[in-house]
């Protein structure tokens, strides 16, 4: 009769982390809906941002003594892409998608003969870039870091 308790208390087991599970899926789901409503409440600031910066574009343009990092050289050699992704799992896909995402883009900017640097915001994304494009990485946040 061992095997029949050992089988009960496995199934008791299984349950337990089962409900672990859930809750835990419950709280990043959570989360994850307020991070959406806080970037839908961002919206209006960054459309009246993008008019700022058009308008302080188009009175750029025709001044010769504004510094090139405000205009631009006109050359676009060496891109910066920023990889913003989670600090750990439990967002599904979320992680992934930006991953392959980002990998598309290095190869098509390579396949262009661009070079590509990247900026990574969350260990997740830098951990499985890094294996494959290690050297491109030229700096890293980790929230963490940021308190």
């Amino acid at each position: 009769m061992s095997g029949l308790k050992e089988l009960r208390n496995r199934i008791g087991s299984v349950k337990s982390t089962q409900k672990i599970t859930r809750a835990m899926q419950m709280v990043a789901a959570s989360k994850l809906r307020r991070a959406q409503e806080s970037v839908e409440a961002s919206r209006p600031y960054a459309l009246r941002m993008q008019k700022v910066l058009q308008s302080l574009n188009s009175g750029v343009k025709d001044n010769q003594s504004i510094s090139p990092l405000m205009i631009g050289t006109g050359k676009s050699e060496t891109y910066l892409l920023i990889v913003a992704t989670s600090e750990r799992g439990l967002c599904g896909a979320f992680n992934s998608s930006i991953v392959r995402a980002v990998r598309r883009e290095i190869d098509s900017l390579k396949s262009a003969n661009k070079s590509v640097k990247l900026l990574c915001i969350g260990k997740k994304g830098r951990d499985m870039l890094k294996r494959e494009y290690g050297d491109l990485i030229v700096h890293t946040f980790d929230f963490a870091d940021v308190k």
